[in-house]
């Protein structure tokens, strides 16, 4: 039998249908903006009583995405008690994160501008819930948390990756953190930085194939950092635009040397003097 245009048409249709009834992108992006006010940004419910409903409202709508990837309420029911569980935790890493921002970024003048105003650290946000519900093998809704900080911020942390305290983020636009990324704490990290695997062979799914960072590592913008074998040691300092395939000593300061002339144009041949 052949198979005509339309029923192709149809079957890419019906699949696409298939796939918004499946998963709710609109609501999980909602529910992080919304979890993320309750935490963070002024409410107008000051009573115990209107942040409880708050919380419960949250609650419900997160047993509501998770029930579309289990198909089973009573699992998704326990997925949600864990989460919040764990919840009150999360909000203490989350409070040391913007309080290392406050004190290492002289542009911060307060917790409040950096809860209003840091991407960097609403990325950092929905990376920790993105891992807490990672850890707990809930299938698809963390990458979708995930891919929505990356659209809003321009930051992709993948939520698998392993994140320690006082975690900081500078301007963070590129900032590419792999699956397998192991971070210690104290760790700074500014824009374009790529914490990746040296391949992308399906065969290494399951291999460490992301960096270590210890301790107290700054990492500055452009450096890009590869392989599941490469440690950089406590306290290092990697500098702007440098490539690293291989450990760096604790304590090391590693920089990509370039040379900057400059000239008086004046000197410039004739033929190089145009407007534009």
């Amino acid at each position: 039998m052949a198979v005509s245009h339309h029923l192709i048409e149809k079957i890419h249709q019906t699949k696409q249908e298939s796939i918004h009834g499946f998963f709710d992108k609109v609501k999980t992006k909602k529910w992080v903006k919304d979890l993320y006010e309750a935490l963070f940004l002024p409410q107008n419910e000051h009573t115990e009583e209107g942040l409880k409903k708050n919380f419960e409202v949250l609650q419900d709508v997160l047993s509501d995405l998770i029930n579309t990837v289990t198909e089973d309420k009573e699992t998704a029911e326990g997925h949600v008690k864990q989460f919040f569980e764990a919840l009150p935790g999360l909000y203490d890493q989350l409070v040391l994160d913007a309080a290392s921002i406050l004190e290492f970024d002289p542009a911060a003048d307060s917790l409040e501008e950096v809860y209003l105003a840091y991407p960097g650290f609403f990325a950092t946000y929905v990376y920790r819930i993105s891992h807490q519900l990672w850890s707990q093998e809930v299938k698809i809704l963390p990458r979708v948390i995930s891919e929505y900080a990356h659209s809003k911020t321009g930051i992709d942390i993948h939520p698998g990756a392993m994140i320690g305290a006082s975690f900081f983020i500078d301007h963070g636009t590129g900032i590419v953190i792999g699956e397998t990324t192991i971070i210690g704490n104290h760790v700074k990290i500014y824009q374009g930085v790529t914490l990746g695997a040296l391949n992308v062979s399906k065969e290494k799914a399951n291999q460490k194939r992301h960096p270590n960072i210890e301790d107290g590592v700054i990492i500055y913008s452009g450096a890009t950092i590869l392989g599941g074998n490469t440690t950089i040691g406590r306290e290092s300092v990697i500098g702007g635009n440098v490539w690293i395939t291989q450990d760096v000593p604790a304590s090391s300061l590693v920089f990509h040397k370039s040379e900057i002339k400059i000239k008086d144009n004046s000197s410039l041949p004739e033929s190089l003097n145009f407007v534009i």
